[in-house]
């Protein structure tokens, strides 16, 4: 009985198998690497898109002076490189921005970010409206010029904010109202759109460091300091706008009578000389230092 003669050939196992056929893959993918194809090319296909970039704030600084390699590649900057564009004559190879783009809002956010990461933006991960999907392109616009700076979407800060804060924009028409129509202060004066350590995206450490911004006077400190003033400006006040006067809650005296008892001055002009209490000023026709005094008799807030 013959013996079978054992072959000699030994199999490899899987592991180099497999980095044979990863080697093969990268080797045949070589010559189809996407390559950078300049903004002269985007300009022989795009001319109006181009120009009208090239007129923004954006598209001149990367044209003209650009200051690093990412930004002297202009379009391709946060298109990403256009030769599989080029080659295809299709939308093969380019990142897209909008609320049609195969790309996500955070990957989107993510090219924004990769120059746009300090600063204003420090705080941009895990703010609100990091949190709820905001998306760059949802406040501003690169490819235009619609607003005098910032690249808004919008003409100004407060259209912008009221895409998404419509009862902001409604209390903004109120009868008493931050100047935001006249254009004498705009949404980021008091918050940061894109993020801070402090509640409600303030751009200060408190409501009341904000409102100490412009008004100075209430500040203090005084010697007789009146305690919802000192805690929070918003006790008393709507800062987005009210049909009360000088942006109050509640006018007076039930303004003064959500925290005072009645039991001192009568609530109703019984008699003219109780007048005094509810007509015209109400409280502050007596205590007229309602933000604090600093007089030795001040106590009650009269002086």
């Amino acid at each position: 009985m013959k013996r079978r003669r054992q072959s000699n050939v030994i199999l490899p196992p899987l592991c180099v198998l497999f980095l044979l056929a990863v080697l093969a893959s990268s080797l045949q993918g070589q010559g189809t690497e996407r390559q950078y194809v300049g903004v002269d090319v985007c300009r022989g296909c795009h001319p109006e898109q181009t120009a009208a970039w090239e007129g923004t704030s954006m598209g001149k600084a990367f044209v003209n002076v650009p200051r690093t390699e990412q930004e002297g590649r202009a379009c391709e900057a946060c298109h990403g490189p256009g030769s599989a564009h080029v080659a295809a004559n299709d939308l093969t190879g380019i990142f897209r921005f909008g609320p049609n783009s195969p790309a996500s809002v955070a990957e989107q956010n993510d090219r924004c970010l990769s120059c746009h990461e300090s600063g204003a933006r420090t705080h941009w991960d895990g703010s609100v409206h990091q949190a709820r999907g905001v998306a760059c392109v949802s406040c501003h616009t690169v490819m235009k010029e619609v607003s005098p700076e910032r690249q808004l979407a919008k003409a100004t800060q407060a259209e912008v904010c009221y895409q998404c804060h419509a009862m902001r924009k409604a209390q903004s028409q109120q009868s008493s109202h931050m100047p935001l129509r006249e254009g004498k202060v705009t949404c980021t004066d008091c918050h940061n759109p894109h993020g801070t350590t402090t509640p409600k995206l303030l751009v200060a450490n408190s409501v009341n460091e904000v409102c100490y911004g412009c008004h100075q006077e209430r500040r203090g400190p005084f010697l007789w300091e009146h305690a919802p003033v000192t805690e929070n400006c918003m006790n008393c006040h709507d800062a987005h706008g009210s049909i009360n006067d000088n942006l109050l809650r509640v006018r007076p005296p039930r303004l003064c009578q959500r925290c005072h008892i009645e039991s001192r001055h009568p609530t109703t002009p019984q008699a003219l000389s109780a007048a005094r209490f509810v007509l015209n000023r109400s409280c502050t026709n007596c205590h007229s230092q309602i933000h604090g005094s600093n007089h030795p008799s001040g106590v009650r807030l009269h002086r």
